[in-house]
């Protein structure tokens, strides 16, 4: 469990590179997925080694952090901290960034970009859409009753105006006014135009368009004389995006010819007026066809051949996931449903989860140490319910055996859906919440205990397949005596403190393997170099600094931007960014001052040294001078660590005072 969001939030915010290279940032079920304007600048290494990030993976022109279970709440820190606008996007240079992504990989970022933000809340309806068919097919409610009407209400009003909804995150993607994109979505299911949808309408069409083929249309309705074709865009998906696509590039350009002082409200008013009638005359029907044949494509390759459509896409999914690639699938279900009312397509994965669960209890059987089983139970409970990443990337994928093993059982899982030709009858849950969903509305069917069977067999077969095949003798072996070399590691070593260094942007210059014995030092006292108020080191909202990894110390919340010398010395490093400064006292004392969280992003703007590196320097010397406002206006803390980075040579370090301290003032002293 993460114990520190705000902490977390950000050093992944830093570790990607800064704000200032977020072009855009969404989260899915378990992970972050940026798009970074350089992903070179991104410490990749560094931030898979984080506590609280279970991995990072590259793909489909994103930067995923996969978080887990906890991903929404770390999300809203990340947009706090990294001070990224609503939803957690930036404006960038006009899609400058897309021009080096693949095809696929645009096609991919579009889907996920519009979709991710919405299938929390999708499968949240779903499941309650699914409780009201269960109670109907149970006996225990009638499709007249209160009860029953009010559930299926909130289950079916997310889908029912699914455009409205993607108008809205289709908008922020391109980057459109995100009224406009809702309004364009409510026009598409606004009442008076469902009931023109030619299954509604029981009156005699004006005349038919392309009368005798298959986009045979009756016309019930003319815009300025020309016929509209009329669809049922209710649940829609291709549509809606087609027209806020559309709409961004027509409100570009009025914004460029429209005078500023009615922009306001001139530039909706034609971008609606253009682009409605155009969406109801050529983008709506177009869409809806190629819809159609999507739909009816995907179906009747399913058709063919079930099973095997079953051992591939089970099989497989596992891997889609780890790429990000199966956004590109996800969209296919919402085009079944609304098409042919069903989705036998990605009712073919539903085992997948179960499969990787029963290799994750392979693991905790095998492998001998604490950190491992503890971190399989946790990723065991959140793949019942279908949450599948903390388990991928944190106990199958890094034994390669295993993962493989966990796909095996996924494809005969897959198998068994396939002939039992289970389908989705609406957006769900996942894991064991995905049932609902498989309940036809003429009741439970073989197709659901088929799911039922699936499960089963999946969580059996990648259990058996990891526990027989998953490890090698060697591979235990290696893997168990790491638990005994994991209590053998002095946690008081150089190098680990070279590593939390590292993690607050700041250098050291000795790595010994060994603990090295106290060296002989002179007691001595540190002065305050800052006038302002003392607070605890444990305090400090930077876990590095607060768990005294570098060296125990105080901080400071500065009154004024003046750093003066605590000691007579020599400046060890000034920091390019000017964020930092290292001195050594005559006396043996290392310390460090560190001015503010995180405040290397600045890149030197707002600092200003008046010393350099080697410097002989003199107790109360002003050393650096910084711009209190202008740092903290642009949203960064500027309470300031004094560190002891060589405290393990001194028996105490011990605070002298607390409160309020003008600089020169003693505050440490060194026995």
């Amino acid at each position: 469990m993460i114990k520190d969001y705000d902490g977390l939030a950000k050093k992944i915010v830093k570790l990607v590179g800064g704000s200032g290279n977020v072009n855009s940032v969404v989260h899915c079920a378990t992970r972050l997925r940026f798009r970074l304007k350089d992903d070179k600048k991104a410490n990749t290494e560094e931030l898979k080694d984080t506590d609280g990030v279970v991995t990072v993976v590259q793909s489909a022109g994103q930067y995923q952090v996969v978080i887990g279970n906890e991903v929404a709440d770390v999300y809203d820190h990340v947009l706090k901290v990294g001070n990224l606008a609503g939803g957690g996007t930036v404006p960038d240079d006009d899609g400058e960034d897309e021009k080096h992504m693949s095809l696929l990989d645009k096609l991919i970022d579009l889907i996920s970009s519009i979709f991710a933000p919405t299938l929390g809340i999708l499968a949240a309806t779903g499941m309650i859409k699914g409780l009201a068919t269960i109670l109907l097919s149970a006996g225990l409610v009638t499709e007249k009753s209160g009860t029953y009407v009010v559930l299926y209400a909130i289950g079916d009003s997310f889908f029912y105006f699914l455009p409205v909804v993607l108008g809205s995150s289709a908008a922020k993607k391109f980057h459109l006014d995100g009224f406009i994109g809702m309004t364009i979505g409510a026009s598409l299911v606004y009442p008076t135009i469902v009931a023109l949808n030619p299954t509604a309408v029981t009156g005699k069409p004006l005349y038919t368009l392309f009368s005798g083929t298959m986009l045979s249309s009756p016309i019930h309705l003319t815009f300025l004389k020309i016929p509209v074709i009329m669809m049922n865009y209710t649940s829609s998906v291709i549509p809606i995006i087609v027209a806020v696509w559309v709409a961004s590039k027509v409100e570009k350009y009025l914004k460029k010819i429209i005078p500023t002082v009615v922009k306001t409200f001139l530039v909706p008013f034609f971008t609606l007026l253009i682009v409605v009638p155009l969406t109801l005359l050529i983008i709506g029907p177009i869409a809806s066809w190629i819809s159609d044949a999507l739909a009816a494509g995907a179906t009747g390759l399913y058709n063919l051949t079930p099973v095997v459509t079953g051992i591939v896409l089970g099989g497989l999914w596992q891997v889609l996931v780890i790429f990000g690639l199966h956004w590109g699938i996800v969209p296919l279900q919402m085009l079944n449903l609304q098409s042919i009312h069903y989705d036998p397509i990605l009712a073919m994965i539903i085992g997948a989860s179960f499969a990787q669960i029963g290799a994750v209890l392979a693991v905790i059987m095998k492998v001998k140490s604490k950190k491992v089983k503890g971190l399989g139970w946790s990723a065991f409970l959140s793949g019942i319910f279908g949450i599948t990443e903390p388990a991928i990337y944190g106990i199958t994928l890094p034994r390669k055996k295993v993962f493989a093993m966990s796909c095996i059982g996924a494809a005969i899982g897959g198998a068994f859906l396939g002939l039992f030709a289970t389908k989705y009858y609406m957006t769900g849950g996942l894991g064991v919440f995905v049932l609902p969903s498989l309940i036809s509305p003429k009741g439970i069917d073989m197709g659901f205990y088929g799911a039922l069977i699936s499960m089963l067999i999946s969580f059996v077969s990648g259990w058996g397949l990891s526990m027989l095949f998953g490890f090698s003798k060697e591979d235990l072996k290696n893997e168990n005596s790491k638990v005994k070399t994991v209590n053998k590691t002095n946690t008081n070593s150089e190098p680990q403190l070279a590593t939390a260094m590292a993690d607050s942007n700041v250098a050291t210059t000795t790595a010994a393997p060994e603990t090295v014995e106290k060296e002989a030092v002179t007691p001595e006292t540190i002065v305050s170099p800052i006038k302002g108020s003392l607070e605890p080191l444990s305090e400090v909202k930077d876990e590095v600094f607060a768990s005294k990894a570098l060296g125990k110390g105080i901080a400071i919340l500065p009154d004024e931007g003046k750093v003066y010398s605590p000691v007579d010395g020599k400046v060890s490093v000034v920091f390019p960014t000017k964020h930092a400064i290292g001195l050594n006292s005559k006396d043996g004392a290392e310390l460090l001052i560190h001015i503010g969280m995180d405040t290397v992003q600045l890149e030197g703007k707002g600092f200003t040294s008046h010393v350099e590196q080697d410097q002989e320097v003199k107790k109360g010397q002003l050393l650096m001078e910084f711009d209190v406002d202008e740092i903290t206006n642009k949203g960064y803390d500027v309470t300031t660590p004094i560190i002891v980075t060589n405290s393990k040579n001194y028996n105490d370090v011990k605070v002298l005072t607390d409160g309020r301290v003008d600089h020169g003032d003693k505050i440490i002293d060194l026995q």
